[in-house]
């Protein structure tokens, strides 16, 4: 392998592992402030700043791909509304009855099984042998979660309201997932970014003038303007970007197995800033979880008959 080669792949996996750090701690933002900002009016001011920021860099593309936007004008409202509108407003609303390393685990480890069966149903993507053998190794890790460890626990489960937003979430990103995979073809991945997030942003707006209206404004200072620019810059435009540039280098299938970092650092930083506890249960099933997702993502050999 090259020097240059090496440099390359060095830097696609520190920007990778980069992403997931500052990713994660959307999670802990998520449970820190739920009594300085309501839920919705976090995910409208977050999407808001994204969408200013990353507006000085699209706007040339949006311009000239105008036309190809209206002409799909229906395909960036249903990403929109899933990838942005919902997604991370779920999140937020699950961090008022849930804890942040459950919103990580449950959360980033269920929404790649589910996206996998939505391909197959809407994409008629095959899926092999080893991703079946994943997924079930994966669904195994994550029913070892939400049963603490005691089997007894499954036959009178009941989730949480928290619980039931996480899946909520997991299940709308899915649904951008799938659909992301069928973007238009010749519209810039900025001005793609762009456009759905100036959408997402505007079918927030009522709800967050509701929630204005119903709960009251937040205070602002250093923790909510904090709160408010690191998920905005930090978590949407910034991640986004350099995990462009990692896929470039590394390519798009292994820099999606560093996604599976996100529930690691979202624990260490709660432990370390919300104080949450971490016990043997949540280090055993993320474990389960992770092999979980790298046995779906193996390259299929032989052994990998598809369906």
């Amino acid at each position: 392998m090259s020097t240059t080669n090496q440099k390359n792949i060095s830097l696609g996996v520190g920007l990778a592992v980069l992403a997931t750090i500052i990713w994660s701690g959307n999670f802990i933002i998520a449970r820190k402030v739920i009594s300085e900002i309501p839920p919705i009016s976090l995910a409208f001011y977050r999407w808001l700043t994204a969408t200013i920021i990353i507006f000085f860099f699209a706007r040339n593309y949006f311009v000239n791909e105008l036309r190809l936007v209206k002409e799909h004008f229906i395909y960036f409202l249903l990403a929109a509304i899933t990838g942005i509108s919902m997604f991370n407003t779920f999140v937020y609303l699950a961090g008022h009855s849930t804890t942040a390393i459950n919103m990580a685990i449950l959360g980033t480890c269920t929404s790649p099984v589910i996206s996998v069966i939505l391909a197959r149903i809407f994409l008629k993507e095959k899926i092999t042998g080893l991703r079946i053998l994943g997924m079930a190794v994966t669904i195994i890790g994550i029913l070892l979660l939400l049963s603490k460890g005691h089997l007894e626990r499954l036959l009178t489960f009941s989730f949480t309201k928290g619980d039931w937003w996480v899946l909520s979430a997991a299940l709308s990103f899915a649904i951008y997932n799938t659909m992301v995979k069928k973007k238009p073809v010749g519209i810039h991945p900025i001005n793609f970014l762009f456009v759905i997030f100036l959408i997402g942003t505007l079918v927030l707006l009522p709800f967050y003038l509701f929630e204005m209206k119903d709960v009251g404004g937040f205070a602002i200072n250093s923790s909510s303007v904090f709160s408010i620019l690191y998920i905005g810059i930090g978590a949407s435009v910034f991640c986004f970007w350099i995990w462009n540039i990692s896929i470039s280098h590394l390519g798009a299938g292994t820099t999606a197995l560093f996604g599976n970092l996100i529930p690691v650092f979202s624990t260490i930083e709660a432990v370390i800033f919300l104080h949450e506890k971490i016990s043997s249960i949540h280090v055993i099933s993320f474990s389960i979880v992770v092999i979980g997702l790298i046995i779906a993502n193996l390259k299929k050999r032989k052994i990998g008959n598809s369906i």
